[in-house]
């Protein structure tokens, strides 16, 4: 490491400590996930200091340039800044697919006007983004889709219905997939198209899920005016765009395997539920599955961050993407399974005083991890592309 490196840390570190709050050094509960947002409330106010303090120096997106909303660090600089962050076990000051999905399009395929109008305030946390892709008859064959969007003047009309959109009751902006050509082949004719959510004609349903909790609702466009200018690329050619941005969402959704902050290990679990002697799992069994799970954590984290760092600044992520969100959400999958089998019976309350908060809780996560593998392209899906894109398997 250079020395221009060492005062970089030495500089951040010093920040860091008078900057990052006491509470955002703790587990995250989900009533306190920094989405950003127009409409956004913090049961915590810290959430909203740490985002905007973050945001003011650019580490909400680090690598993004500084005109842009990020602080144009380097690769080997961003490495620092996220190896202090998980130092200190500090939260992430900002989540969400405008970060983790549209941002990075845009960055490749947007327009200067584009850049310069959405990224600096998704960077600083202003706009909840949300993702227009699934319909009722195009899940998996996602280019079967059929909302379609007619050329009036300057402007395009759209009418359709999407699905499965997560977080539109909340969402300021969705970007979306949309029919421009009727009459082409059904991977040509599509355009990639973005919009504000309060235009006339845009109407929400959010979608009741096992779990008990709504992510998840339907969308649905009557002749929604959306101008010419917030077309994202070419027209009838957003599938370029589509797949790309899938490739981030898979990058991102995988990360959920791999060393991502968890509100409570399976460790602290197994000694709460299954008893200790000195700190140490009184069950070999259930401490070897704990261990075994940890391992493979381990290891896909380095993997991903070996990835990471072989690639060059500034290229987006390949078809490795379907790997790591394949392998990402089993792993994830695998630790509530593990974690019931931890808690027994604990960890199957649904309601009453005779469970915890944390119990409850532990119901509704691990029922929603099995969504898991089905949201951002299901595992049969991925397991394809990983066959022919990366094996080179015939089709």
């Amino acid at each position: 490491m250079t020395i221009s490196l060492e005062a970089f840390r030495t500089d951040l570190r010093n920040w860091l400590e008078d900057n990052c709050p006491a509470s955002m050094r703790t587990p995250m509960p989900a009533e306190e996930y920094p989405g950003g947002g127009q409409r956004a409330v913090y049961s915590n106010p810290d959430t909203r200091v740490w985002m905007s303090r973050m945001a003011e120096r650019g580490f909400t997106v680090p690598m993004w340039p500084r005109e842009l909303g990020g602080a144009g660090l380097s690769k080997e600089e961003n490495q620092v800044l996220q190896s202090e962050l998980r130092r200190i076990n500090a939260r992430p000051p900002l989540l969400g697919m405008g970060i983790s999905m549209i941002g990075p399009a845009l960055l490749e395929y947007g327009t200067e006007a584009q850049k310069a109008e959405h990224l600096p305030k998704i960077a600083n946390g202003d706009i909840w983004w949300c993702q227009g892709y699934s319909e009722p008859n195009a899940g998996s064959d996602l280019a079967s889709l059929r909302t379609s969007a007619v050329e009036e003047g300057d402007d395009y009309v759209i009418n359709g219905q999407k699905i499965w959109t997560s977080g539109a009751d909340k969402a300021d902006w969705m970007f979306c997939l949309v029919r421009t050509d009727p009459n082409a082949s059904k991977h040509q004719g599509i355009t990639f198209i973005l919009f504000d959510m309060n235009t006339p004609g845009v109407s929400v349903k959010p979608i009741l899920l096992i779990s008990g909790l709504s992510p998840f609702c339907e969308t649905f466009f009557d002749n929604v005016r959306v101008p010419r200018r917030n077309v994202v690329g070419e027209v009838n050619n957003g599938w370029t765009v589509a797949k790309r941005l899938l490739q981030y969402e898979r990058t991102s959704i995988g990360g959920i395997g791999g060393g991502s902050q968890k509100v409570t290990t399976l460790e602290e679990l197994a000694i709460d539920y299954a008893g200790s002697d000195g700190g140490r799992i009184v069950d070999p069994t259930l401490r070897a599955a704990i261990l075994r799970h940890r391992m493979n954590d381990r290891a896909f984290g380095l993997t991903m961050k070996r990835s990471g760092e072989e690639t060059a600044a500034g290229v987006a992520p390949g078809a490795l993407s379907s790997m790591f969100k394949y392998y990402g959400t089993e792993q994830n999958k695998g630790r509530y399974e593990l974690m019931l089998s931890v808690m027994g019976t604990r960890g199957l309350g649904w309601e009453g005083e005779a469970f915890d908060a944390r119990e409850l809780d532990a119901t509704r996560a691990w029922l929603r991890s099995k969504a898991n593998s089905i949201e951002g392209g299901t595992s049969e899906v991925q397991l394809n592309i990983v066959a022919k894109r990366i094996l080179g398997l015939p089709d």
